[in-house]
């Protein structure tokens, strides 16, 4: 049995992936200081409460369970925050990071999958996004994954580490069973925001900017479900047992919805009207990204199955509505 070490595995995105390598037959073990997962979210094997960059720390769970491979997914994870505070991300971040890869250097562990983003990219210049587009972040959150990004390069010049980069878009939705789902303090994902504003009229939901150049004006981005990213980071595991090497993927949709596509989508599935105000554009809010995802699909057999954005919608109202969250 190959066995994963999955670092915030306790949050949202890291939860639903520790299921799919579960269910695939990996043994799973969570490493999470738990500031921004949940306890109640380790399903599917041991919890080594821990911070990243507590160095010896993860050594020695490295040294103990003698992982395949690494899934890294421990990250601080608020653009706004990120801008406010910039000192934690790339404390916390990049710096974490680096420590985790020095404890895989210090053991025999030599394959890490992490968790980008797209934010990499900055503004875009070229629709769809494919791994070849210039990245030029505009936050310190985007700032602080390009910085691995880089270092996972070296580290695999250098000392042999394979690594897969996955460039998410915008994660969306909920495990379709039930047992795990979106969950952050404070929120500020669209789609569990703008639920909320469907289910609770005196939570309306901010449409920020009505001016971009779009066919309505509003913010366009590509919505990917949670599953098919937990797919996705189960096949490039299983590629960086096979065959190692130093790899990048954008993981998208190829297919953009509008905030206000959004808002008739909800509407559709929840079938009440979200509590909606307009709000001015937020400062260095591209009016589109949309994702190419040739590439995965190409090397790594991937491409989305779960992310119509209705079932998107729908897993998510479920999570939502479900004795748990009320």
């Amino acid at each position: 049995m190959r066995t994963v070490l999955v670092t915030g595995g306790a949050g949202y995105v890291g939860s639903h992936c520790c299921k799919a390598f579960a269910n695939a037959g990996w043994e799973v073990v969570t490493l999470d200081n738990l500031s921004r997962g949940w306890r109640d979210a380790v399903r599917w094997g041991p919890l080594i409460e821990c911070d990243i960059r507590d160095e010896s720390r993860v050594r020695d769970a490295l040294k103990v369970y003698e992982p395949d491979l690494v899934a890294h997914f421990a990250a601080l994870a608020y653009v706004g925050e990120s801008v406010a505070d910039p000192a934690k991300y790339y404390a916390n971040n990049t710096a974490g990071t680096l420590a985790l890869l020095e404890a895989m250097r210090a053991t025999s562990c030599r394959r890490l999958l992490f968790s980008s983003t797209c934010a990499s990219y900055g503004i875009p210049r070229v629709l769809p996004i494919d791994e070849t587009h210039a990245q030029h972040p505009i936050n310190p959150y985007g700032w602080s994954k390009m910085i691995i990004e880089r270092m996972l390069e070296d580290y695999g010049k250098a000392y042999g580490m394979a690594s897969v980069a996955l460039r998410y878009f915008n994660a969306a939705g909920c495990d379709p069973d039930g047992d795990i789902g979106e969950r952050h303090e404070p929120e500020t994902h669209a789609i569990p925001l703008m639920i909320e504003a469907a289910r609770n009229p005196s939570q309306p939901f901010t449409i920020f900017g009505t001016d971009f150049s779009t066919p309505d004006g509003s913010a366009i981005r590509d919505y990917v479900h949670v599953n098919d990213l937990a797919r996705a980071h189960l096949l490039a595991g299983e590629m960086l047992v096979a065959r190692g090497g130093t790899h990048v993927f954008n993981l998208g949709t190829g297919v953009g919805t509008s905030v206000f596509e959004l808002v008739e989508a909800v509407k559709r599935v929840a079938g009440r009207d979200p509590a909606i105000r307009l709000g001015p554009r937020r400062e260095g809010d591209p009016p589109v990204l949309v994702a190419s995802y040739t590439k995965a699909e190409r090397e790594l057999g991937w491409r989305p199955q779960h992310s119509h954005i209705d079932f998107v919608l729908e897993t998510a109202l479920r999570w939502q509505q479900s004795a748990f969250r009320e």
